[in-house]
């Protein structure tokens, strides 16, 4: 890992830090991005005045960094069959879990929530043994 990959892993979650403390100082809400998601698709999720504009903030955001930075992303690393499936069972995950990494990981343990906290420490055993599973067999 260099010094460089360093301080853009740094920025990066300091930024992530920073729009999850607006949304929640200024609008009230945490900034879960599966929630987001499914309220917005969601007829009787109520206001969508925030969630809408979060969403394509995060869509404009990534189209603007790989038209500005596109040497940053490299190739993708899995075929799509296997990207859609790695999809599908996070959306399971988090509907199981009541809440996604950016929920419970970014917002729920700054909150000092015991749910996230749980919730956090499967979504990291499951990667570790997803990772086993993954590179040794």
């Amino acid at each position: 890992m260099t010094a460089e990959s360093i301080v853009r892993a740094l920025i990066g979650g300091g930024l992530i830090g920073f729009a999850a403390a607006i949304a929640l100082v200024v609008h009230g809400r945490i900034a879960g991005i599966s929630g987001i998601l499914n309220r917005a698709l969601d007829p009787d999720g109520g206001s969508t005045t925030f969630r809408i504009p979060f969403l394509l903030g995060l869509i404009g955001t990534g189209l603007v960094a790989v038209v500005v930075l596109p040497h940053v992303f490299g190739a993708p690393v899995s075929r799509t069959p296997t990207l859609v499936v790695a999809g599908l069972l996070v959306g399971i995950g988090t509907t199981l879990a009541n809440g996604c990494t950016s929920g419970h990981g970014v917002c729920g343990i700054a909150r000092l929530s015991p749910r996230s906290l749980v919730a956090v420490g499967v979504f990291m055993a499951t990667a570790m043994i997803t990772v086993a599973i993954a590179r040794h067999l």
